[in-house]
Parts: C-alpha cells; structure tokens; sequence
C-alpha cells in the first residue's frame, strides 16, 4: 500500500521511498519495468487531473523518468520511461515531481472549482464532465442556453472570487458525516466508489465545498485569474465552458 503525500500535502515536490514491488507497464509485456513505492508525492491522475510526471533517482546510477503514474488499488503504480531499467526491490530510491508542471495543474484545478462554485451558486447548473492540462481545462454543466453575455459574466464572476484571496481546505471526512453536507457532489454522476469509509473534501471557503481527490492551491490568489477561451454545446442541456490561466498569478507557491 502506497502512502500518498499529495493527498495530504500538495506542496510536496520530493520522497525518499522505498521499492515495495515491480509490475509490468501492460498485459502485453513481459519484463516488470513499473514499481510500486510505499510513499509517493506523485499523483496518480483521477477526477480529469494528469497524473503527475518526474524524475526517480537511486545511488550510482543515472536518474529516470517517471513519464506518469497509475493507480492499481491501493497502490500508486510508477510508471519508467521505455528502456529504463527499474531498481531493485527494497531498494532505497527518491522521487521528485516535476513541479512547474504540478503548480500549474495545482492552479488550474482550484480555477475549475471556482468555476463550479459560481455557476451552482448563481446558476444552479451541475457539472457533467471536465477535464484539464496545465494551465487549461474545460467543464461540462446543464445549461439549455448559453451565450457570450453569459460566459462574459461568469469570467467576470470568476476572477472577483480569486481576487478575494479565499483559502482553501483539504479535509478527510467519515463517510456519513460528508453525505451530510448538501450539494457535496455536483457531477450529475456520483463518480465516487461504493463503500468508501472516508471522502476527501476541497473547500474554497466561501464560495465552494466538493469531495475532490486531486492537487490544489492553498489560496485563490495562487491562481491569478482565468480568462474563458470558449463555449460549445454538447446537446440539448450540455454547455461545454474552456478556461485557461492568465499569467502571473498574484501570489508565489508556498513551501
């Protein structure tokens, strides 16, 4: 079982670890070339967020790229460049994420809740898919019309939510008490897995609270502000919204 420091800290660029196991990259291979570690700040992707990409490093030998992770239950699969060759099985080895990448993605993420968070609240639209690379995403909602008056206001919307400099939270949740909370799921599916003990939960405080498994900012002001690049219609009730980042953000990464 992979512990997973991003979970509880998104700031974390690097891991010693230790390799627990190694698997093969596909059904179809032969040869064990991914490995498992017992901790990683590598995400493993979910939730329309990349997994994360990076370096491995182990003692007298040339570092490796970890082109992406996977999840396989509770363990956080890493996934080697093609043709490097993995370390041994208990062997002591660090793991560092590529950051700009991760901040950016980080950025990007809380840009999106934001975006859900204004268009519940002032809209009442639940969300019906998204997806996101570094410093772009798009999000799904039910709305029968959409225009450029519209998606000109919630940018505006938007951006004064950043501005506001919210904080935002990650909290762990038993169960019952997260199903609780109204509106915790705004995805018109509940993407989340069938008895899970516990929910993780993104708060901007103020503005939106969601059960959310990915990296986040700290504050609004880490993002800076969006700007909306497009919107499409994807049937009758599905209005697609593409936002990007508009560099710099007003405030620098923290740790």
């Amino acid at each position: 079982m992979t512990d997973p420091l991003y979970s509880r800290d998104a700031y974390a660029r690097s891991t010693e670890a230790i390799v627990i196991s190694l698997r093969p990259a596909s059904d179809v291979d032969q040869e064990p070339t991914d490995l498992v570690l017992d901790r990683t700040v590598f995400y493993p992707g979910g939730g329309g967020q990349p997994s994360d990409r990076g370096l491995l490093r182990a003692s007298g030998r040339q570092p490796r790229t970890i082109v992406g992770a996977r999840r396989a239950g509770a363990d956080v699969v890493h996934e080697l460049e093609a043709g490097d060759e993995p370390p041994d099985i208990g062997e002591q080895v660090e793991v560092a994420i590529d950051w700009l990448r991760r901040y950016r993605l980080m950025r990007t993420h809380t840009a999106l809740h934001a975006l859900c968070g204004v268009v519940w609240r002032d809209y009442g639209a639940m969300v019906t898919g998204g997806n996101m690379e570094p410093g772009s995403g798009r999000m799904d909602f039910e709305f029968e019309r959409m225009s450029g008056d519209l998606v000109d206001e919630i940018e505006r919307r938007v951006n004064v939510e950043l501005a506001l400099g919210r904080d935002v939270r990650v909290n762990v949740l038993p169960r019952d008490e997260a199903f609780a909370i109204p509106d915790l799921i705004r995805t018109k599916i509940n993407l989340l897995p069938e008895g899970i003990p516990e929910v993780r939960t993104i708060e901007i405080v103020g503005l939106d609270l969601q059960a959310d498994g990915g990296t986040h900012v700290a504050n609004t002001l880490e993002v800076g502000a969006i700007r909306v690049t497009g919107y499409e219609s994807k049937g009758r009730i599905n209005k697609r919204i593409r936002i990007e980042l508009v560099d710099p953000p007003a405030a620098s990464p923290a740790g």
